[in-house]
């Protein structure tokens, strides 16, 4: 089983540590184990906020900005890296033709951002677009998608199961909230449904929660089915789903 991985920052390094992540790199490792193919794509997070942040004062321009969140994300990307076992690569692909490479040697492809004004979120929809995974899975801080910002909105509810064209709709309805967040973003939710791709959005805080929806299909997250996209992956059944 091919699967990309996207990994927030938050969820990576919600503060400076090893621990969180080496959990993650555990978890990678232990697919890669399993003989899945993985592509890791690393957020910012919160460091890369702080960062933008003070240059925004400083007077960055919006492209500037955006150039040192992608700095940021490859940092990130290298601390995964650092804790992956030595056949991983020694650095974050900055192209998806280099991840799709570093996939094809059987070593575990990790990236970052990659252009100025595109999120890690359509990074991880385009690699695995790119390279033609069977899943991808956003690992969050939250449990799902929701109707509305549930940090916001008591009433807001978790969506088990959306088509593509559905995410797309709910997630352009939380972005035209001011303030709202939305635990993917509406370019990648516009790639999902372009290019047919089996999603799961979660709440990747336990990594082990990314293992059992990788290997099972089990999760408590958002299940994104394309119109068309076919049965089960045949790797669940495989593995006793």
């Amino acid at each position: 089983m091919k699967v990309v991985v996207s990994i927030g920052g938050s969820v990576l390094v919600p503060e400076p540590g090893a621990a969180r992540v080496a959990e993650h790199a555990a978890v990678v490792e232990a697919l890669v184990d399993d003989g899945c193919r993985v592509g890791a794509v690393v957020g910012g997070g919160g460091v890369a906020r702080e960062y933008i942040g003070a240059a925004r004062e400083l007077g960055a321009n919006e492209i500037e900005l955006d150039q040192l969140g992608i700095d940021v994300t490859r940092l990130n990307a290298r601390l995964l890296i650092a804790a992956l076992n030595e056949e991983s690569v020694s650095a974050p692909a900055v192209d998806y033709e280099g991840a799709s490479e570093a996939l094809r040697r059987g070593d575990v492809a990790v990236m970052g951002g990659v252009a100025p004004a595109q999120t890690t979120d359509a990074v991880g929809a385009a690699l695995a677009e790119y390279v033609d995974a069977d899943l991808l899975v956003y690992a969050t801080s939250v449990s799902g998608v929701y109707s509305a910002d549930p940090n916001e909105d008591d009433d807001a509810v978790k969506y088990d199961e959306l088509t593509a064209t559905d995410l797309v709709d709910a997630i352009a309805g939380l972005e035209m909230n001011a303030g709202a967040s939305a635990p993917v973003d509406l370019l990648a939710a516009k790639i999902i449904e372009r290019s047919g791709m089996r999603t799961i959005v979660l709440d990747g805080t336990d990594p082990e929660r990314i293992a059992r929806a990788v290997r099972f299909g089990d999760h408590e997250g958002t299940d994104v089915i394309p119109d068309g996209v076919g049965d089960e992956p045949t790797y669940w059944a495989e593995n006793g789903q």
